[in-house]
């Protein structure tokens, strides 16, 4: 299970926070806690979400701990720093919610379904679908006001 799953929720854990080094020790402490669990969720998929929501947990309460006030310098991703083209976007991203920032990566980097979003983040079903629409409306509305999309992206609400 950690070499199919490893590599991916390191790379959700470094774009949530911004910091390679932080992504590996919430990374190591999501398997701790979840080899620690008595008797984890049968199936590959449950374990792999209940892996992915002991990761976003731990990331919360980081920043709810750290009260992060300021954007995370999004440098180091894991080799080196984001090409230029790309640097913008991620402060971009970075200026969103906690919330609307996983919702975000959940579903169009990690390529999770609604579903699987709300078993990682704790929402309701029902509420994803509504929630990331309004993450990508916000996050539109951002891409616009930097010229990185076209006006009309970000729409109006």
């Amino acid at each position: 299970m950690y070499a199919r799953t490893a590599g991916p929720l390191c790379g959700y854990l470094r774009r949530l926070t911004g910091n390679a080094s932080l992504a590996e020790d919430l990374l190591q402490d999501a398997y701790i806690r979840f080899l620690s669990v008595g008797r984890p969720p049968a199936g590959d998929e449950h374990q792999k979400n209940y892996l992915y929501r002991i990761a976003t947990n731990l990331a919360r309460d980081h920043f709810r701990a750290a009260k992060r006030h300021t954007p995370v310098e999004i440098g180091d991703m894991s080799t080196g720093e984001p090409p230029a083209d790309r640097r913008d976007v991620w402060v971009l991203l970075d200026r969103l919610s906690a919330r609307d920032r996983e919702l975000l990566l959940l579903a169009y980097v990690e390529g999770m379904t609604h579903q699987e979003i709300a078993a990682v983040t704790g929402l309701m079903r029902a509420s994803v679908r509504p929630l990331l629409f309004r993450a990508r409306k916000r996050f539109g509305r951002l891409l616009s006001a930097a010229g990185l999309a076209p006006v009309s992206f970000g729409g109006q609400a």
